[in-house]
């Protein structure tokens, strides 16, 4: 091997995203000069010089790594399958160092596609490259500043596939170019309307992701829906099912029946001939979730495919009319569901609400249910995975039943120096970013998610004095360990958000109460290796699944919630504790009960079982971790996840597909 060899064996590492699960890989990035964990591979690859190229030759077991690693990409991805399936989502969580996601949803998207390209299945995402990302989560004086930084695709691993489409705005086109991003066998293409030949509006389109007019929404989910389609046929792809991650890529829908509709179909002919292959996954359990646009506003977009179908405009926007709706608004999830043929919530609970929420639209009383799961490889720390390699075998990650079964082989002091190297890790991050101290045999309570109203992130703020007794215990410490970010324009959250942060600098706190800012996929693996308990508390049945507390699980934290979600359906008792329902008449009551539960929990069952016999990790608890293991290894991964997708949806809809 040359330089000129190496470089490019390094650069095809670093451009395809299986490093964010391959640690073998990830070591060949740490042992490059200038190596940042702040930078992306590519980035670290671009800057080397022939010199350093000519050092890394020298060194012989680096050589052979990167012969490993190279010829076991291209086992993945060098006899590429044409996708029988496309995944569309407004974000992918797929690294933080790729910020194109703002939360659960996107990374939720991110382990669908490694998970399936672990499986093997032949799956494409689509989504948008968004130039700014998110923001970046800046306190001042204690409240949330939004900070956005410029990314350039080239540098977060994205190649240019030469392809542009074009997407019809209200009487012009916009042009949007299509970058691919691979992530092990499944490519992932990106739309980006920042090219020269728009207007400076429409080059803003894909500016940021979640900001903007509702006008600047619709557009980003036209050139989602409408351009991805387009972008798969130009690329001489045509996959026979295509599902749909939430409402936001539902003008997907306008796409297809217009193929039909300019085959001579009738739009009705057309929605049942574009059924069989549509998928779609609903991730919302309140009306106000449901993302809608103003009539007026819609009606003047979907005037361009009512002209080219020749019926009126409202016949289009009866497609996204629900009863359920007080004020004329076109309903993306409404859209979805009559145009989907196969639907589903994303737990066994949300899947029951959905049924009740949806019941007045076609398709809506036959919603089911796939449970979310994580991708483990990503979200479970290196050191555990080494372990669980060792004593499981490889399936654990695919949560094999049989593999979790063994983890009683996993003895006391391994499992307490495993939760002894995450809590370390956890302790520097605070170090760094906030300059607080975590008492090494500290309990640590985690909560970390988006701070939405349901999920009441205050709630055990509701009760000082018993939150005060849990904090001035020292002689069997506790430490709170927050972080999250609110939408930009939630003021309701940001307002949340606010009251957590004084608190922590507050003398009440006791210095055992911390908010971490800036929360990203690099925090969140942080807290679920450092985090004892993760605690959950959302208004039932709000939270549709959530996945943060199955990575905590996953990591051998034990989860304190809320039984709302997956929770609802895999907590026994003993695998974590339930924080007991309130049923108080008003909202008052309610959350006030449910504080006060959370709080006893902790106080009388939690915290006393931690430092059962002097603590940290008493044998009691440990008993407890596997325990979580056994039960909820085989249940949380996002294997378990796409193998139900595959048997409930994508082969059936396969099938249908196909039939003559």
């Amino acid at each position: 091997m040359d330089t000129r060899a190496l470089a490019d064996a390094l650069g095809a590492l670093a451009r395809n995203h299986a490093w964010t699960w391959c640690a073998r890989t990830r070591a060949i990035f740490e042992a490059l000069p200038g190596y940042d964990p702040a930078r992306h591979p590519v980035q670290l690859v671009d800057a080397l010089d022939h010199p350093r190229l000519e050092v890394l030759l020298s060194d012989l077991a680096m050589m052979e790594l990167v012969g490993q690693q190279r010829s076991r990409l291209a086992d993945l991805t060098d006899d590429p399958v044409p996708p029988q399936i496309a995944y569309f989502s407004p974000e992918f969580g797929i690294s933080d160092l790729v910020p194109q996601y703002s939360g659960g949803l996107g990374v939720l998207a991110g382990d669908h596609l490694k998970a399936a390209s672990d499986m093997g299945i032949p799956l494409a995402g689509v989504g948008l490259f968004y130039r700014s990302g998110f923001f970046r989560q800046q306190l001042d004086g204690g409240s949330q500043r939004e900070r956005y930084e410029s990314y350039e695709p080239p540098s977060l691993g994205c190649v240019d596939t030469r392809v542009k489409v074009a997407v019809p705005l209200r009487g012009h086109e916009v042009e949007a170019r299509v970058w691919r991003l691979d992530v092990g066998r499944v490519p992932l293409l990106l739309l980006d309307t920042d090219v020269p030949a728009n207007q400076v509006a429409d080059r803003e389109i894909t500016d940021r992701l979640y900001s903007g007019s509702r006008r600047h929404r619709l557009e980003q989910e036209l050139v989602l829906g409408v351009g991805g389609a387009r972008a798969l046929a130009a690329l001489g792809w045509s996959p026979p099912v295509l599902h749909l991650n939430e409402g936001h890529a539902g003008f997907l829908i306008l796409e297809l029946l217009d193929r039909h509709i300019s085959a001579g179909r009738s739009l009705d002919d057309a929605l049942l001939a574009i059924a069989p292959g549509l998928v779609f996954t609903t991730h919302t359990p309140v009306s106000a979730g449901i993302d809608r646009f103003e009539r007026g506003l819609a009606a003047s977009y979907l005037e361009t495919w009512a002209r080219r179908w020749r019926v009126p405009v409202t016949e289009v926007l009866a497609l996204g009319a629900s009863a359920d709706d007080d004020k004329p608004v076109f309903n993306m999830a409404a859209f979805c569901l009559r145009a989907a043929g196969r639907a589903n919530g994303v737990s066994r609970l949300h899947g029951a609400v959905s049924r009740e929420l949806f019941a007045g639209v076609p398709g809506g009383s036959a919603i089911g249910s796939v449970t979310n799961g994580v991708h483990a490889r990503t979200w479970v720390m290196p050191r555990l995975q080494d372990t669980f390699d060792a004593v499981l075998g490889a399936g654990w990650s695919d949560g094999d039943p049989e593999a979790w079964s063994r983890v009683d082989h996993i003895d006391d002091e391994t499992v307490r120096g495993l939760r002894r190297a995450g809590a370390t890790d956890l302790r520097a991050l605070v170090a760094h970013r906030v300059g607080e101290t975590i008492d090494p045999d500290s309990l640590v309570v985690g909560f970390a998610r988006r701070f939405a109203t349901y999920k009441r992130a205050t709630l055990v703020l509701r009760h000082p004095d018993e939150l005060a007794a849990l904090l001035g215990d020292d002689q069997r410490p506790v430490h709170f360990v927050f972080a999250g970010k609110a939408h930009p324009a939630d003021e309701a959250g940001k307002a949340l958000l606010a009251e957590i942060v004084a608190f922590a600098a507050s003398a009440d706190a006791r210095g055992r109460f911390t908010f971490v800012p800036d929360y990203d996929m690099a925090v969140a693996g942080a807290m679920y290796a450092g985090c004892d308990v993760w605690l959950n508390n959302p208004v039932r049945p709000y939270e549709a699944s959530g996945t943060s507390g199955e990575k905590s699980a996953l990591n051998g934290g034990l989860n304190c919630s809320i039984s709302d979600g997956w929770w609802d359906e895999m907590a026994d008792g003993v695998n974590g504790w339930v924080i007991p329902a309130s049923d108080a008449a008003t909202t008052q009551g309610r959350d006030g009960d449910e504080s006060a539960a959370a709080l006893a929990l902790l106080a009388d069952e939690i915290v006393p079982l931690y430092h059962d016999g002097g603590g940290p990790w008493s044998a009691s608890w440990i008993r407890r971790i596997r325990h979580s293991w056994q039960t909820l290894g085989p249940q949380v991964t996002a294997a378990r996840m796409v193998a139900d997708y595959r048997a409930q949806l994508y082969e059936p809809a396969l099938g249908e597909v196909r039939q003559p």
